[in-house]
């Protein structure tokens, strides 16, 4: 499966992809992105620069990091990335605070755009209800749209670099290799340092240590 601007162009100008990551952590936010790139522009890119544009999953880092750069400096491409804390996480719970974080980056979207341009969104996964626009959910959207998988790299990248940030902050967690994720020594460190102020204390792995 590769991807293409089937959907894209099914959905005519101006459409947005947007996708999400880190779900799964243990530690830090949730983070979304949105991208939009004129359709008539698109078909130019998906054989140009964004020609190794995938799923992010499916992309080695430096690769991922490449193209992240590459999508945020191409002319005419319109992103945002957002994210929802932490603290938003608990309160909210993971889906709600995930569909936050995509709310985030339409309105932002939006926002540079202008209120006058008329949007829709493709949206990777289920159906989110709480978006600013009308949508169409794709299963699997990473790996077949061009546009939400570009997102896909974005909120990625993004997430990995706030992990960079978290490591800084609270040394020993080891968040700049497992990025939060309930590896071995995640949850080695979890046990013997117990959670930080980053952790989400709603998570089964957290919930179960004493809070500071």
């Amino acid at each position: 499966m590769a991807v293409s601007l089937e959907f894209e162009q099914a959905a005519g100008d101006v459409v947005m992809g947007i996708d999400e990551a880190g779900r799964g952590p243990l530690a830090g936010g949730v983070y979304a992105a949105a991208v939009t790139v004129p359709l008539a522009k698109a078909a130019e890119l998906l054989t140009g620069t964004w020609a190794g544009v995938n799923d992010s999953k499916k992309l080695a880092e430096r690769k991922r990091e490449a193209l992240a750069e590459v999508i945020k400096s191409t002319p005419d491409c319109t992103w945002c990335i957002a994210s929802a804390s932490a603290a938003e996480i608990d309160r909210l719970n993971i889906l709600s605070a995930t569909h936050l974080a995509m709310r985030r980056a339409a309105l932002g979207v939006g926002e540079k755009l202008g209120e006058a341009v008329k949007m829709s969104i493709l949206v990777d996964g289920l159906p989110v209800r709480t978006l600013p626009y009308p949508s169409r959910n794709l299963v699997k959207g990473d790996a077949r749209s061009l546009f939400i998988a570009a997102a896909s790299i974005l909120a990625k990248t993004a997430r990995d670099a706030d992990c960079l940030r978290l490591d800084a902050l609270y040394p020993g967690y080891g968040f700049a290799k497992h990025k939060g994720y309930p590896t071995p020594a995640h949850l080695a460190a979890l046990k013997q340092l117990g959670p930080c102020p980053e952790h989400r204390c709603s998570f089964g792995p957290v919930s179960q240590m004493t809070l500071f």
